[in-house]
């Protein structure tokens, strides 16, 4: 079982932006950072999540059930209802991600439970400036 916590932080809204993935497996932890140098704080999130996947596509097999955390309300709603109005490109692109694993048990979280993620992606968008 892997979990997945991604976040994004964008300075402006749109603006540069910063993606962050932690990932854990068993006793190991993955750290990873992006950057954006334009989105809006949504669209951030979408990306964030897209990156986590496909290190994950990349580096694991498919037949693991994955454990994704986000404090994105609209992120996770959109992927639990596989609809949004104004992310629909995001999420179908996102969506062929998830489709590699059997299970991904989507969860929204309160921001204080993401920490990792947000401090990875608060570091990413420090490396813009």
């Amino acid at each position: 079982m892997i979990k997945l916590y991604t976040d994004a932080a964008t300075k402006g809204n749109p603006g540069p932006t910063g993606l962050g993935a932690l990932i854990l497996v068993g006793h190991q932890q993955f750290q990873l950072t992006s950057t954006l140098p334009q989105a809006d704080n949504h669209q951030g999130e979408f990306v964030a999540a897209r990156f986590g996947f496909d290190y994950l596509i990349r580096h694991f097999p498919d037949e693991q059930t994955v454990l994704f955390y986000t404090d994105s309300r609209l992120l996770s709603d959109a992927i639990g209802k596989n609809y949004t109005k104004h992310y629909q490109a995001e999420l179908a692109q996102l969506n062929e991600r998830l489709a590699h694993f059997p299970t991904v048990v989507t969860q929204w979280i309160p921001d204080r439970q993401n920490g990792g993620a947000h401090h990875l992606a608060n570091q990413a968008l420090q490396s813009l400036e």
